[in-house]
């Protein structure tokens, strides 16, 4: 067996002992081949992870950076509970569609809000109608503006706020400085950013598992 399929099978085991995904999340999660990014959704897992943080916060407000198929959104939805806000921005309209049709059979079309359009120019929008601010934030849209969704999340968020930046492993090229990938550049940039800035205390963890070796980076607002 490969450290592969190892990894696979340890991330179902995992997943079949810990998280119970009910039929609106397996749903959502398959329907990501109808998406413009095919098997681009987070791991069940994960998901439940980022249940888990906002539920761990009490966050009621949360802004995602890629809707996708709305796997995570429904997750976060989920946890912000009925009187709770997911506000979650899309490009593709494609996948808006996708996304607008599993939150709804999730039964939770009245906590979501899909914004269609430039995920950084939806922000600035929602910066511009002085929004309450929100609890957390979930990074996971195109990779090279990874800096500009960054600077975004700490116009929206307030002290004790968490940002999760996901994708930042890139199967190991984030440590190499000279890479030229789009996406590699994006992710350095971004946490760059994020060590430098004393608004923000964080780290970052490798992942391996379903989803292959990749990783995540959280961060709490202090200020």
């Amino acid at each position: 067996m490969s450290h592969t399929d190892v990894q696979i099978e340890v991330d179902t085991y995992l997943v079949d002992t810990l998280v119970a995904e009910d039929e609106a999340l397996v749903t959502a999660r398959e329907s990501a081949d109808d998406t413009t990014m095919p098997g681009a959704a987070v791991a069940p897992n994960q998901g439940k992870l980022l249940a888990l943080l906002a539920g761990m916060i009490g966050a009621h407000r949360v802004l995602e950076f890629g809707a996708l198929a709305g796997y995570s959104t429904i997750w976060l939805a989920r946890a912000v509970g009925p009187q709770g806000r997911v506000v979650t921005l899309e490009l593709s309209e494609q996948n808006a569609g996708v996304a607008r049709r599993n939150v709804d059979h999730a039964g939770l079309g009245d906590v979501v809000e899909i914004m269609l359009g430039p995920a950084a120019e939806s922000a600035d929008r929602i910066i511009e109608t002085g929004q309450a601010p929100f609890d957390l934030v979930f990074i996971d849209a195109d990779k090279p503006n990874n800096a500009r969704y960054l600077k975004a999340a700490l116009e929206l968020t307030r002290p004790g706020s968490v940002i999760v930046l996901d994708n930042v492993v890139r199967g190991g090229r984030v440590a190499d400085p000279d890479s030229t990938d789009e996406d590699v550049h994006g992710v350095r940039e971004a946490l760059a950013i994020a060590a430098a800035d004393p608004r923000l205390d964080g780290t970052a963890l490798q992942t391996v598992g379903s989803k292959g070796w990749d990783g995540f980076a959280i961060f709490r607002r202090l200020s």
